[in-house]
């Protein structure tokens, strides 16, 4: 088993965790590019790039199809490999990290990922990266690209209208100026993963996730932000499981983003039977 950690983690997330598998497995953790005692280097943090580096921790340890368990973004590093080279893992754990850079759903389509894709198409038509003849850049843009963004928008908008103020004052007002770029590149990198279903896959959600002490004397705004999840996260889930035929997906009500820690006996039964299915 190969342990992924989220975004701003290193494998030692997994200390308390990962260990009560080593009964029946051989347990390893990867601490990915740009965090912990791993290097940093300039570039090569998108999402297939990230795949990339796993598959190549994976070779050097010459390791025979493991399962590997993700928590939150290690689940595009896992839709890469899954969607690329199949053949290389027995199976894949979705701890709480099945969002869309993970599976893009095109019936909701996803702002961020919408967003990269139209920059990227736009940066096509500027002075001196267009190709000779941009008419297909500009049907696609005109037919697709646009009026899916604009779809993105007006659900954005719907959805913030109908959040309560509360929720709304509770949101940081954007990403703080020391956000290390390494992490700024990973989002930036992120990819459209629409086909995944080749190998047998364990999608753990926190539906809806706990809200913590922020609402603690606020029993209103906590069940604001609870249904908002429900929503949001909710229809992100049942697409997944939708779209995903290879997929369990399980939902745990008032968890933490880290299931791991907070339903720690939730997900240790689960992960033994999807294990077991395995064998």
């Amino acid at each position: 088993m190969v342990f992924l950690a989220g975004l701003g983690n290193t494998a030692h997330v997994f200390d308390k965790f990962a260990p009560k598998f080593m009964a029946s497995h051989r347990v390893y953790g990867i601490t990915r590019r740009g965090f912990g005692a791993s290097s940093v280097p300039p570039d090569g943090y998108e999402a297939d790039r990230l795949g990339d580096d796993v598959l190549a921790v994976l070779a050097a340890l010459k390791l025979d199809r493991p399962v590997l368990v993700g928590h939150s973004l290690a689940g595009e590093e896992m839709s890469s490999i899954e969607s690329r080279h199949p053949d290389r893992v027995s199976g894949l754990v979705y701890l709480d990290a099945g969002y869309p850079y993970s599976f893009y759903d095109a019936e909701h389509g996803n702002l961020n990922l919408d967003l990269i894709e139209l920059r990227h198409k736009l940066d096509q038509l500027a002075m001196g990266n267009a190709p000779p003849d941009t008419r297909p850049i500009i049907k696609e843009l005109l037919e697709t690209d646009l009026p899916r963004f604009e779809r993105d928008l007006q659900n954005t908008k719907k959805d913030l209208d109908a959040t309560p103020p509360a929720v709304l004052a509770s949101q940081p007002p954007g990403p703080p100026q020391n956000v290390p770029i390494q992490t700024r590149a990973i989002m930036n990198g992120t990819q459209k993963f629409t086909k995944l279903s080749a190998v047998p896959i364990l999608a753990i959600y926190a539906l809806p996730h706990d809200a913590g002490p922020l609402f603690a004397s606020d029993p209103a705004g906590r069940a604001a932000r609870e249904a908002q999840d429900l929503q949001t996260t909710g229809i992100q889930a049942d697409a997944f499981e939708k779209g995903v035929s290879s997929a369990r997906v399980v939902r745990l009500p008032h968890a933490n983003h880290y299931v791991f820690r907070s339903n720690e006996a939730d997900v240790l039964r689960e992960m033994n039977a999807f294990l077991a299915t395995l064998r």
